[in-house]
């Protein structure tokens, strides 16, 4: 199964990097694949440990995707590294083991400490929209923007009916940024 998640990993200055990730999830361990180049990757390599972060404030997936980096964090328990204050859980994480791979190296990892801090009251369609929409833009230089504004146009459906104003607030980050490939395509 994999799950959409904030990571956030720090270099061995503690500088943080929140990234939204997709890993893998098998019991108590996780594969997260990283691709080559990457701050999230690079920070594991230096310091093997992270947070995963189970959050669902979809501005923090937009965000992360559009240039706004800076959330609210707060220290770990257990490791060096930090957790996003808006997250409803976290887990702190080791690598164990790496598979090394040219594009997207496998990092074996295990848990060391897992939290709850509030109460999931579940998602609506458009923090879905919103999710999805956003792992569009990340491969707006990947997909053919026809097939883009396609889903896009699809999603729209479900987050005109359900959105509240963070899942609006998002929106209208990723709407820009495509709005913004479009242009640059077009010249």
């Amino acid at each position: 199964m994999i799950q959409e998640t904030i990571v956030t990993t720090q270099n061995s200055e503690g500088i943080t990097h929140i990234a939204p990730m997709g890993i893998h999830v098998e019991g108590d361990s996780f594969i997260i694949l990283p691709f080559r180049p990457s701050t999230t990757l690079n920070n594991f390599l230096e310091t093997k440990v992270g947070v995963i972060n189970y959050c669902d404030d979809v501005r923090v997936f937009a965000g992360c995707l559009t240039g706004r980096k800076d959330w609210s964090l707060k220290p770990a328990q257990e490791i060096s590294g930090k957790v996003l204050e808006c997250a409803l859980a976290h887990s702190e994480i080791m690598v164990e083991r790496i598979a090394d791979n040219a594009t997207r190296p496998k990092l074996f990892c295990k848990t060391l400490h897992t939290a709850n801090h509030q109460p999931f009251r579940g998602f609506n369609r458009a923090q879905f929209a919103v999710l999805e929409a956003a792992i569009l833009i990340s491969r707006l230089d990947i997909l053919p923007l026809q097939k883009i504004e396609s889903e896009i146009e699809y999603l729209r459906i479900g987050l005109e009916k359900t959105a509240g104003e963070r899942e609006l607030e998002a929106w209208g980050w990723i709407m820009a940024v495509v709005d913004n490939h479009k242009m640059n395509v077009n010249t």
